[in-house]
């Protein structure tokens, strides 16, 4: 494997049942259920392990009435990686279940944008619809690490190791950021929530919680480029993510899987 190529990992921890319409602004005209998963994503290669967001526990599950499949730390085992030996952690964005379970990984450095950090913190939280999907905990978690010297901040688009980038895209959350790696099959993009499922990329749709719309709209372009093909853009919360790419290892099958190959036909 050269210095700058990767393996990628996509682990399903949650699911929530949910109607196609709390899917997208403006609702849907199919009456049918269409379910999120939940999933945290793992990167590994010359420069060691890097995880990208944190799931959340059982305790917030309860409270979001949400419901775990298998918790995230132990998707992470069955891949042979130890929590507390992930040095780099990136936040995509701070909402409830990408920035949960902030003590499963006591030795890694966290990777936020800036805008993200001032979003959360600041006079936007002041605003109930605005901080539906942030948890006062999980901020202040954040802030801790900042304090303890555990946080790099980036500024738009930035290298975390040579083969892995980020990229601001907003919108969802205003601070939010995709992770873009080199594979053996070219870029792979991690979009998380710049785009939950495959059809609002693919239709332009949009999901209703949206700190601004214009940017969704304007970031799935963006993300099409950086993927350079759609068969090499990952959502963050689509179970087809589970069907169209291979078990990482036997036994994983619609639990982990590997995104750093070609997805099937």
């Amino acid at each position: 494997m050269s210095g700058d190529v990767h393996e990628v990992y996509a682990i399903k921890y949650g699911r929530h049942d949910r109607r196609a319409a709390e899917n997208y602004i403006g609702g849907d005209p199919h009456d049918v259920q269409e379910p999120i998963d939940f999933y945290v994503w793992a990167i590994t290669g010359p420069h060691g392990t890097f995880v990208v967001d944190t799931g959340f526990d059982e305790a917030m599950a309860k409270k979001r009435q949400r419901n775990i499949t298998k918790p995230a730390g132990e998707g992470l085992k069955a891949l042979g990686i130890a929590p507390e030996s992930v040095k780099d952690v990136i936040i995509t964005h701070l909402h409830y279940d990408h920035t949960g379970n902030y003590d499963l990984f006591p030795n890694a450095r966290y990777h936020l944008q800036d805008e993200e950090m001032a979003y959360a913190t600041g006079r936007c939280m002041c605003h109930a619809h605005l901080r539906l999907p942030f948890e006062v905990e999980d901020a202040v978690a954040m802030v801790r690490k900042v304090f303890a010297g555990r946080v790099t901040f980036h500024d738009g688009a930035d290298e975390i190791a040579p083969g892995i980038e980020v990229h601001r895209i907003g919108g969802h959350s205003k601070g939010l950021q995709c992770v873009r790696v080199k594979t053996q099959r070219g870029p792979v993009v991690l979009a998380s929530d710049t785009t939950h499922l495959y059809a609002h990329v693919e239709q332009g749709r949009v999901f209703p919680i949206t700190y601004n719309v214009g940017e969704v709209l304007e970031g799935y372009q963006t993300l099409k480029r950086l993927a350079g093909g759609m068969n090499r853009l990952v959502p963050g919360h689509d179970p087809l993510v589970l069907t169209r790419y291979p078990a990482a290892k036997p036994g994983l099958d619609g639990w982990i899987v590997r995104l750093d190959v070609e997805p099937k036909a």
